[in-house]
């Protein structure tokens, strides 16, 4: 077997351009096999046809590049929940942009680590121009705000509190009863006090609770409010909540993990008015942000505030180097070897502008409205709220818990449609995560036509 070839350098791309068109026909035709949001049957049967169309996935003499890409990424394909299928709404799991995907080809070709320059020497200027643009996006008024890019929320909530110890010695973390669980796991592993929970009976945190929980406490203490809950998107009342963390001479940290995108929709960006108050702040450009994953970006009021994360490796960014003029990357994350994730974010602003990113934001929220208003005149189905984001929650209204979880069940393993599930006021409901701007009343209706026909079996 002759040496398989490489991606880069200048005969890289004629490598790259007839496995690029066996991948597109893979994904093209894996999908036709599929036909639907995701595969019908389960995991057993699911996972069966995986192994047969796999096959030996080690064998002892390979089978070359042609039949290898196009088996596995077809069956890849046939067995994947699709995002891009508007009857796959359960999670905070977007259907990624072509053109990001794209760019995601070029930096995966190019293969630069984020962890020294001399590896990195373009990639690691487009991280800095883009990481301060996008701080600057939450900060409009600071003068030296910074972003990290992250591998997505639980990294950045990890780095919020890893950064107010590092102030302050043993912080005690306040949040809602909404917060998300990798705030909890990150105190966890920080050796941090367990949070204490605010109730959150309205769906946010309650700024009277949180008052009483910051009169009792010893400082130092961090608040870690919300801006899109995972279960119903609900934004915490951030003006409220800084002016108590001022108050009490306690720190904020945002988790706007999902909402955090709503920044570029003038339509929607007052919904996270006292955001720029936060000391740190994490938002996900792979939520509403239309990116493959990762791309999380963990942002600052100033940049001096990132300065626990420096370290020296003589390898990796020897004092005389740094004194010379050569950049220092390692305390630009706590990861080592490190994708230019910035590269497919780079691109998709470029592309699309503020404006471009708003309109979809925009009609993302639009679709979830919809849902809601199509809920609401449905006889057999009832709303739980109006969506603060692009979540809606409803169940039927004759189904009970029991009943409301088979129905989602039975519709994953028929294939048809993927609805996430979530607890509130006491009730299981289904959850529709609407992140596809492509979505049409089409759509909507048949998702609850289908929701609305497994009631009856």
């Amino acid at each position: 077997m002759s040496t398989p070839l490489l991606a880069g350098g200048t005969t890289g791309p004629d490598a790259l351009r007839p496995l690029v068109d066996i991948v597109l026909d893979a994904l093209r035709d894996g999908a036709a096999d599929r036909d639907g949001p995701l595969p019908p049957g389960g995991p057993g049967p699911v996972a069966a046809r995986l192994r047969e169309a796999a096959g030996s996935v080690l064998p002892e003499q390979g089978t070359g590049a042609v039949k290898a890409l196009r088996s596995l990424v077809r069956a890849l394909t046939h067995g994947a929940a699709d995002p891009a299928d508007p009857l796959c709404a359960a999670h905070l799991h977007t259907p990624p942009l072509a053109l990001a995907v794209a760019a995601d080809l070029a930096a995966s070709a190019l293969n630069p680590s984020m962890d020294s320059w001399d590896q990195a020497p373009a990639a690691s200027e487009l991280e800095t121009a883009v990481a301060r643009a996008l701080a600057h996006e939450v900060y409009p008024e600071a003068s030296a705000p910074d972003a990290l890019f992250t591998t997505g929320g639980t990294e950045s909530n990890r780095l919020g509190l890893l950064l107010a110890r590092e102030r302050h010695g043993a912080v005690q973390v306040i949040c809602g009863a909404a917060t998300h669980h990798s705030v909890h796991r990150a105190a966890w592993l920080l050796g941090l006090p367990e949070p204490v929970v605010v109730p959150a009976g309205s769906g946010v945190l309650d700024p009277a609770g949180l008052d009483e929980a910051l009169t009792d406490l010893p400082a130092p203490c961090l608040v870690v409010a919300t801006a899109g809950t995972t279960d119903t998107g609900r934004i915490d009342p951030l003006h409220e909540i800084a002016d108590l963390c001022v108050r009490h001479g306690a720190e904020l940290h945002v988790d706007a993990a999902y909402g955090g995108p709503l920044l570029f929709s003038d339509r929607h960006r007052g919904l996270l008015a006292g955001l720029e108050r936060a000391d740190s702040v994490t938002f996900d450009l792979h939520k509403l942000g239309w990116q493959p994953v990762a791309a999380g970006v963990f942002a600052v009021s100033d940049r001096s505030r990132l300065g626990p994360l420096g370290v020296r490796a003589e390898y990796l960014n020897a004092d005389d180097d740094t004194e010379a003029g050569l950049p220092d990357l390692l305390d630009r994350s706590l990861s080592t070897t490190r994708r230019p994730d910035v590269l497919k974010v780079a691109v998709t602003l470029k592309a699309l502008g503020r404006a471009g990113l708003g309109e979809l934001v925009d009609r993302t929220c639009a679709v979830a409205a919809q849902l809601a208003d199509l809920v609401d005149q449905h006889p057999g189905l009832e709303l739980y709220d109006r969506p603060a984001l692009s979540t809606v929650l409803f169940r039927p209204v004759a189904a009970d818990d029991e009943q409301t979880a088979q129905i989602r069940r039975l519709l994953l393993t028929q294939g048809r449609a993927v609805l996430g599930r979530a607890r509130a006021d006491g009730r299981l409901w289904l959850k529709a995560t609407l992140l596809n701007p492509h979505a049409t009343t089409g759509d909507l209706e048949k998702l609850l036509e289908l929701v609305e026909g497994s009631t009856h079996r």
